[in-house]
């Protein structure tokens, strides 16, 4: 399997994805800019952390607007795995492949620390690994990342089992302490807090780690045994 970690100005997540996805997880990763992009020959495309564009406009806004983002909807829309974190999240709320929006932090102050999480839904492609209702440790670094959206919204979302990760002590707001959100096919995950800042125990805990070999395993079931 081959991922594509995607790169904007202002990405800083990046090096961290892809040490997650190549020196942890043992798959191939390229750090691919955005403006020279080519996603045809990935199979899984993930979308860091970072402050693209400066944040300017909103968290994510101008990112969504380039010429990648076509490319991003085509491999969704194909079925191919797409994980955006924080930043990644973001962009993904702005583009429409996921509802909702984020506003800034309740306390209004960027927040920089492990949170426990609830595995919400552990039957998806991104949460195999883990049991249902495990509690998991992940990182947050964020100033944005108060999910919004109406009480129709989080009705369809909570009906839908599309809720995959929410946060025990919620640290910033969000509708119905959520963390992490798929797309009704389940194929496109965001989420807030950072699972590559947490792929080994050097790190302080390594429960993300399995949120990519979900990834991983889902894809090997579904192509060549030794791909």
């Amino acid at each position: 399997m081959k991922f594509a970690v995607i790169v904007f100005p202002g990405s800083n997540c990046d090096r961290d994805m892809y040490f997650a996805v190549k020196d942890q997880l043992g798959a191939e990763a390229d750090l691919v800019w955005y403006k020279e992009a080519n996603l045809a020959n990935y199979d899984g495309i993930l979308i860091p952390g970072g402050f693209s564009y400066g944040d300017y406009l909103r968290s994510g806004a101008i990112a969504s607007t380039s010429d990648v983002i076509t490319q991003i909807r085509e491999a969704a829309e194909a079925g191919k795995p797409v994980l955006g974190v924080c930043n990644g999240f973001q962009i993904l709320l702005e583009m429409g492949l996921l509802p909702g929006a984020m506003l800034p932090n309740e306390k209004l102050k960027f927040m920089c620390h492990f949170e426990t999480l609830t595995v919400e839904n552990a039957d998806t492609m991104f949460t195999r690994q883990y049991g249902e209702k495990e509690k998991i440790q992940i990182p947050i670094a964020h100033g944005d990342g108060n999910y919004f959206c109406d009480e129709e919204t989080l009705q369809k979302l909570q009906n839908n089992k599309q809720i995959v990760f929410t946060y025990d002590q919620n640290p910033n707001g969000s509708v119905g302490n959520i963390a992490g959100i798929t797309n009704e096919k389940g194929n496109v995950l965001g989420m807030m807090p950072h699972p590559e800042r947490a792929v080994e125990a050097l790190l302080g805990h390594d429960d993300g780690l399995r949120l990519f070999q979900s990834i991983l395993t889902h894809w090997r079931e579904h192509h060549a045994i030794n791909a």
